[in-house]
């Protein structure tokens, strides 16, 4: 009976503790708190800037493999598959050996700054992209094959062609690149070394706030993660549905 007793009054301490870092989570969003709202701006430029440069070289990387024939085309296919599944630490550790004082970038002192965890999530999310962009081009190069074949198109004509036609389709391909990057700690935190005020970004500073026990701000930075990503799909679906009603996609 007291085990019982001692359970139930620490599950009710616990019950009011998530309550209580809850509400302080909210009211740190709804004030407009400075370090929260630098964390947030940070994050969303260092994941468009790495998601807008994946996005110029997946999608023709792409488009690439699935319209054109050329020797190790296999090969080049299985790696790019093989690298969407790449451990983001083990990417994280790479980046930092090349561009460490020692590594062949390491004159440009590029450690420890945004730049490098945009290079490091360009590296984890291109192959997503690419292969993604690979599955939506080899179904509409089924159907454009023997049309381009008979036309004599060069293939950077026929890149964009098949990019601009399933440009709503390729949605998808830009979405998940988009989620693996505002979502990524391991890599960005080896790379960026979670230096407040210059490169703490919301992943990172959620791991370091529920390490020091502040929920509150976790919390905030999570809520607010969370809001963004429901903004993007919201958007995201929007859009491909409006393409789908007036025969776009």
């Amino acid at each position: 009976l007291r085990s019982y007793v001692t359970f139930s009054q620490n599950r009710k301490k616990n019950i009011i503790m998530l309550i209580e870092a809850f509400s302080e989570a909210f009211g740190l969003i709804l004030s407009a708190d400075a370090d929260l709202y630098e964390i947030l701006w940070l994050s969303i430029q260092v994941s468009l800037t790495a998601l807008l440069i994946s996005i110029a070289l997946g999608l023709p990387i792409g488009t690439t493999l699935a319209i054109a024939n050329f020797p190790g085309k296999t090969i080049c296919i299985t790696v790019i598959n093989s690298l969407m599944g790449m451990p983001p630490v083990v990417v994280g550790l790479l980046v930092y050996l090349a561009l460490s004082r020692s590594g062949p970038f390491g004159v440009f002192g590029l450690l420890y700054t945004p730049t490098a965890m945009v290079i490091a999530q360009v590296l984890l999310i291109t192959p997503i992209i690419a292969a993604l962009t690979y599955q939506v081009m080899e179904d509409l190069h089924k159907e454009y094959r023997d049309l381009f074949f008979s036309l004599s198109i060069p293939l950077d004509k026929a890149v964009a062609a098949y990019l601009w036609d399933a440009r709503y389709s390729l949605i998808t391909a830009v979405l998940a690149g988009f989620g693996r990057a505002i979502s990524e700690v391991g890599a960005v935190m080896i790379v960026g070394g979670n230096i407040d005020h210059l490169t703490r970004v919301m992943t990172t500073a959620i791991a370091l706030e529920t390490s020091k026990g502040e929920l509150s701000v976790a919390l905030g930075l999570g809520i607010v993660l969370l809001v963004l990503a429901l903004v993007v799909n919201g958007l995201v679906t929007t859009v491909r549905t409006r393409a789908r009603h007036y025969g776009y996609a």
